[in-house]
């Protein structure tokens, strides 16, 4: 399936929907009739299989307390093997609502108030958020920044840890809002500084399955063929991939038997929730049957990506865009340009809803995230948008 026969059958018009990305608007940015690029949802419909599993469970019509059959473990593992190229263990398998809520649980069942827990700005805002409503203390890692390409300062990090005696590392991989994937190499480094002092790391993998430009993920489960899993922690969904987070159904993966059990036991004493069904079912099916359909997906935001870079930085040279190795995520670098006037131009000029840099670190202010799981023609009207704008920028006159 190509970029034009996946966008006629399954992009979706989301206005009026109840939908957060298009809806909430005004809420979010005090304004409507933006094009909205921001949160990280698809306006693609999920998987015709799914949809087909969903309503036959929906005709059925009961939807009572239920049991995980096996088939779903089987369909998950078979999933990981032929994917990320690790063996699932069935007893390493915990739920949860959503990769957010996992991290909340993790940090209350893994530290305690006032324990330190590192994170590697720019990040997801969400894992800021998690560490001080928790009244734990943040201590930040910034990645290194070389034109755009990011990596970790491994040195400055393992000193952080250090002198901060920081107990939980909350890394994204692939990396939200960079789009790096890492390299085996990279993960080994950053496993051995957490094995040395003692680090619980948690991965955030949820965008594990949506890689690009031939590179190739892996998980921390699989590095060195599982050699860090006894200090690991995986948070995964197929919310991501398939564009199902309002089913409110993910993963934790917790390969370490004693860490289990403690985490057994925080949920035992402090959650008490149950499973989402229809969740299960879209999760199950989306494994057994939505390779297809992600293959096409990742053709539309490959398509995306490529265009918006090749334009902007035509147009506008010093306009810095980082490689999309994973996610479906742009990472822009505006500040030749805007220094830090960047709502100005963006939201007020260019009519554009997106994530502002500031969002995942202080630093970044200047830098914008835009979401590509849409179809082309948004992008060409954000990126038209962009270069008309900064082309009335005195600087560029």
């Amino acid at each position: 399936m190509d970029v034009e026969e996946f966008c006629n059958i399954y992009f979706v018009e989301r206005k009026g929907t109840d939908s957060l990305k298009w809806d909430a608007l005004a809420e979010r940015f005090g304004e409507d009739g933006l094009i909205s690029l921001w949160v990280a949802d698809m306006d693609f419909r999920a998987p015709e299989c799914i949809q087909k599993a969903l309503r036959q469970r929906i005709d059925h019509g009961v939807f009572g307390y239920s049991l995980v059959p096996d088939d779903y473990y089987d369909a998950f593992s078979r999933w990981l093997r032929a994917k990320h190229h690790y063996t699932l263990e069935k007893e390493w398998v915990r739920f949860a609502p959503g990769v957010v809520a996992s991290l909340y649980w993790l940090i209350q069942a893994f530290t305690k108030e006032g324990d330190t827990i590192l994170v590697c700005p720019p990040v997801y805002y969400p894992f800021f958020n998690s560490i001080k409503d928790t009244k734990r203390e943040l201590i930040k890692c910034d990645l290194m920044n070389d034109g755009g390409n990011y990596t970790i300062d491994y040195c400055e990090l393992e000193k952080k840890i250090k002198e901060n005696q920081v107990k939980m590392i909350i890394h994204a991989s692939p990396h939200n809002p960079v789009g790096r994937v890492w390299s085996e190499e990279e993960l080994v480094r950053l496993l051995e500084i957490c094995k040395r002092n003692e680090v619980l790391c948690i991965s955030d993998e949820i965008h594990g399955d949506l890689i690009l430009s031939g590179n190739m993920f892996q998980s921390v489960l699989a590095v060195r063929g599982g050699e860090y899993r006894s200090q690991v922690i995986v948070l995964n969904s197929a919310s991501k991939t398939f564009n199902l987070a309002a089913l409110a159904h993910s993963h934790i993966l917790i390969p370490n038997p004693d860490w289990r059990k403690r985490y057994d036991d925080y949920e035992l004493s402090h959650l008490q929730v149950g499973g989402n069904l229809l969740g299960r079912i879209a999760t199950k099916t989306a494994y057994r049957e939505g390779s297809e359909w992600l293959d096409a997906l990742l053709k539309v935001i490959q398509h995306n990506y490529d265009y918006l870079k090749k334009e902007l930085i035509k147009a506008c040279p010093k306009i810095g865009v980082s490689p999309l190795e994973g996610t479906y995520l742009a990472w822009i670098d505006l500040r030749a340009y805007l220094g830090e006037n960047t709502q100005e131009l963006i939201q007020q000029k260019s009519r554009l809803a997106v994530d502002y840099g500031e969002w995942f670190g202080e630093a970044y202010k200047g830098f914008i995230r835009m979401n590509l799981a849409t179809k082309p023609e948004n992008i060409r009207k954000a990126v038209k948008n962009i270069i008309i704008n900064l082309k009335h920028d005195s600087a560029l006159a």
